[in-house]
């Protein structure tokens, strides 16, 4: 799994791979401000980050829709997507189109602080592969459908926090869709029944992911509404 550190900007329209983000740019960007203007220009909080080789490119399209055309090179990946910011209980609706090859992921994704936890729930995929082992949590089911529960560690890796280690929750579907409500507090009750307790909420976006793992490489494209 590619090692992320969101960036996001509101000026950014039409996103390429020269855009790779250098070492501790993070500090120089305030995201509070940047999201609050990003809700008010775009209705709605976006985020956009690669690195490494590979062309990705990603338009944030106005009230709730992005697009993503991605072709990966070794060392190379991308997230984006449209979203909350904070995140927390919310009632999150999608539709759209998701075609994808190799890793990476169609996921509801956001933070949380106090602890500092990643989180993903994953909708559909072609790849998981994982770049940290995966500790399984058991599953839960509710009208929204099967979800298969996992928890795995970062070890000095980027966060919203700067360098740090962390856990990481997953809920993954286990019959994949693109399009459908995900009601987040289901997932974070069966979480929090399975021992995996969030922190304070931070940002939340309906993502697509892209990375490479090893001689496994990403391409596709999606494009995806999310109110």
């Amino acid at each position: 799994m590619v090692s992320f550190t969101i960036v996001a900007a509101a000026v950014l329209v039409s996103l390429h791979n020269a855009l790779a983000v250098p070492s501790g740019i993070t500090s120089l960007i305030n995201h509070e401000t940047v999201g609050k203007q990003l809700e008010a220009r775009q209705g709605g909080y976006y985020s956009f980050w690669s690195e490494g080789g590979g062309s990705f490119r990603c338009n944030q399209q106005g009230g709730g829709k992005y697009t993503c055309n991605w072709s990966g090179q070794p060392g190379g990946g991308f997230v984006a997507g449209t979203g909350f910011k904070p995140g927390g209980s919310r009632t999150v609706k999608y539709s759209g189109t998701y075609d994808a090859k190799g890793p990476g992921y169609l996921a509801l994704y956001g933070w949380t602080r106090n602890p500092l936890i990643e989180y993903y729930i994953i909708e559909s995929y072609d790849v998981l592969a994982p770049g940290e082992p995966w500790t399984r949590k058991g599953n839960f089911t509710f009208e929204e459908g099967t979800y298969e529960l996992y928890t795995s560690q970062r070890v000095n890796k980027p966060s919203i926090e700067g360098t740090r280690t962390f856990t990481q929750f997953w809920s993954v579907r286990t019959e994949k869709r693109v399009g459908g409500t995900i009601t987040t507090q289901k997932h974070f009750d069966a979480w929090s029944k399975a021992g995996m307790r969030l922190g304070g909420h931070d940002y939340m976006i309906l993502c697509t992911e892209g990375f490479a793992n090893g001689t496994l490489l990403p391409s596709g494209s999606s494009s995806i509404t999310v109110s």
